[in-house]
């Protein structure tokens, strides 16, 4: 059995907040973003940059992906980032999350199947919101458009 379904899933925002989240913040650095168009993560930052959000990759072992510079890690933005989109197994979410608190990030979303509890709280312990287990692209599609 694998750790992304060892962990049930804590609270998560009720839709509204989520909504509020989508509505609110449009710098978006999606950690573990691939080069591949067949990917999750590649569809949902071409989805969520056709939907006027701006999409900073973070992945070392690329320079670009979708015509933006790429990051090698969160602290390598120089600039603000207001939700960190993490696609990455439940055991490299901790460091993701402290990596985020510390730039100053104001949300963590984890997408579908990626839940970390003890990070989430950390998260919310610094006044980051936090969605767990959720595609932004599903919840945007659903609730905003």
């Amino acid at each position: 059995m694998s750790n992304q379904s060892c962990e049930i899933a804590a609270y998560n925002p009720p839709p509204e907040e989520i909504v509020a989240i989508l509505r609110k913040y449009k710098v978006v650095a999606i950690v573990g973003l691939s080069p591949k168009p067949e990917r999750d993560s590649h569809q949902v930052a071409k989805y969520m940059k056709e939907n006027d959000y701006t999409v900073v990759p973070v992945n070392p072992g690329q320079k670009d992906i979708l015509g933006e510079k790429c990051y090698p890690n969160l602290k390598a933005i120089p600039f603000p980032v207001d939700i960190v989109d993490i696609f990455r197994k439940p055991d490299a979410v901790p460091p993701i999350v402290y990596d985020a608190v510390e730039i100053g990030a104001k949300a963590i979303w984890m997408q579908l199947g990626i839940v970390h509890n003890e990070a989430a709280e950390k998260a919310r312990e610094a006044g980051l919101e936090v969605v767990m287990d959720r595609c932004m692209k599903i919840e945007h599609m659903r609730m905003i458009k």
